[in-house]
């Protein structure tokens, strides 16, 4: 079973590509700026704060699509910057507190809409 996951509770698309795909028992969420849904806007300069808008729109994404965030197995967290590291990875540890999903986190040269960070998911049930 294929079915694609769309919610309100996160920003919608900036290009052409769903917000989530549902294979199964598997939810691949494509990577999430930190853009408040209701104004498609930047939540704040502070990375910290941008960290915490990416992990909620994929938290509300997981629940669209029936999961939780205990079932989140992998992210990766692309930077703008490494020297943010620190900062997100404090945002991140408290958002999933003991629950610890593999993760990659890259510095890259530039993200959509310029944004400090961007984090994909990809859940399992089961």
């Amino acid at each position: 079973m294929k079915k694609i996951i769309a919610t309100s509770h996160a920003p919608a698309a900036v290009g052409p590509y769903a917000q989530a795909y549902q294979v199964n028992d598997t939810l691949f969420v494509s990577g999430q700026i930190p853009f408040v849904p209701e104004t498609m806007q930047l939540v704040s300069p502070d990375v910290s704060e941008q960290a915490l808008q990416s992990l909620k729109n994929i938290k509300a994404i997981v629940d669209a699509a029936g999961f939780s965030i205990g079932d989140i197995v992998k992210c990766q967290v692309f930077l703008k910057s490494m020297d943010d590291f620190a900062a997100v990875n404090t945002v991140y540890a408290k958002f999933f507190g003991d629950h610890t999903p593999a993760r990659v986190a890259v510095e890259v040269s530039r993200l959509p809409k310029d944004v400090s960070v961007e984090i994909d998911a990809i859940c399992m049930k089961g």
